[in-house]
């Protein structure tokens, strides 16, 4: 089956403010809105996984995050001891929030006229939907929530080998990014599921074409950080959810995603052995299916209200 895709195309969400996005597949299939993490350009979201999801009947679409990619950046100068002091409980004011950039992707919907739409995030874009579900629940028809936290201290911590790296100036140009990229993905990677050398070459390469903001990386860790904790607005949630993640996480703990799963009622928690904080190609079926059945439990939902 051939899947439409679309060029990118633009869409103002708020005041100073317009996301990139692509469309896959037809738009009679069931709307998904998939949100990507940290620094992370639309194209993250593979095009062979999108592909997949379109041919499962969704009707996807894909964006970049605002400081990301091709869509707007943001005001407002964060330094480094800034994320310090905020991660110490100390931080001032943020030039914006999860809850704003969940608002940005409400706007994405309200631009492609959907009332509602289905729900996938990876770390960073975990938190934004888990906040999309508790900021406006009935927009949400499904949630998915892919290696990611509540936004508690205790749970879905960093192993403390990454920080330094985290934290460090990044040296200007193409190659310096390929070559840190590079190691980045090595440190956070899944080890059960090694990444192709080539293909995160090309992925860097990629990335840093499309437009690469470390002032913007700052901007989004420091609303990262400064994020609450989501734990008991989730647990007030009534909608099919599904929590996914890697047993080899060093970004974001596993047991991030158990407290994910824990806070939300009737959530399905499904743990993968060797995976890290990527997503293979080797589970791009998996991560279909379970989209897929998370959305047709939402599906189910609707008839049962329809005939109680």
């Amino acid at each position: 089956m051939s899947v439409y895709v679309s060029e990118e195309l633009f869409a103002p969400v708020s005041p100073g403010i317009e996301l990139c996005y692509q469309t896959f597949g037809s738009p009679d299939g069931d709307p998904l809105l998939l949100v990507m993490g940290l620094g992370g350009p639309m194209t993250w979201w593979d095009p062979e996984l999108c592909t997949m999801l379109a041919e499962a009947g969704f009707f996807v679409v894909r964006f970049d995050n605002r400081d990301t990619g091709r869509s707007s950046r943001a005001a407002g100068r964060v330094t480094r001891r800034q994320l310090v002091q905020a991660f110490l409980g100390r931080g001032g004011r943020v030039p914006y929030t999860l809850s704003d950039m969940a608002g940005d992707a409400f706007g994405l919907m309200d631009h492609l006229g959907w009332d509602s739409a289905h729900v996938v995030g990876v770390s960073m874009g975990g938190m934004i939907v888990q906040t999309m579900a508790i900021d406006q629940a009935t927009r949400v028809r499904s949630l998915t929530s892919i290696m990611s936290t509540v936004g508690r201290r205790t749970v879905g911590w960093q192993h403390p080998s990454l920080l330094p790296m985290l934290l460090a100036n990044r040296a200007a140009g193409r190659e310096a990014y390929v070559a840190s990229s590079a190691k980045m993905w090595q440190l956070i990677g899944s080890p059960g599921f090694p990444l192709d050398e080539e293909k995160g070459r090309t992925r860097a390469e990629d990335t840093f074409d499309r437009g690469v903001s470390a002032s913007g990386v700052l901007r989004q860790m420091i609303a990262i950080i400064n994020q609450p904790d989501r734990s008991r607005a989730l647990a007030a949630l009534r909608v099919p959810a599904a929590v996914v993640h890697g047993a080899a996480d060093k970004m974001v703990h596993v047991s991030g995603g158990r407290a994910t799963a824990r806070a939300i009622p009737g959530a399905e928690l499904l743990l993968i052995d060797g995976m890290g904080h990527d997503m293979p190609n080797e589970l791009f079926e998996t991560f279909t299916d379970v989209i897929r059945r998370t959305a047709d439990r939402a599906g189910r939902a609707t008839r049962s209200d329809r005939s109680a």
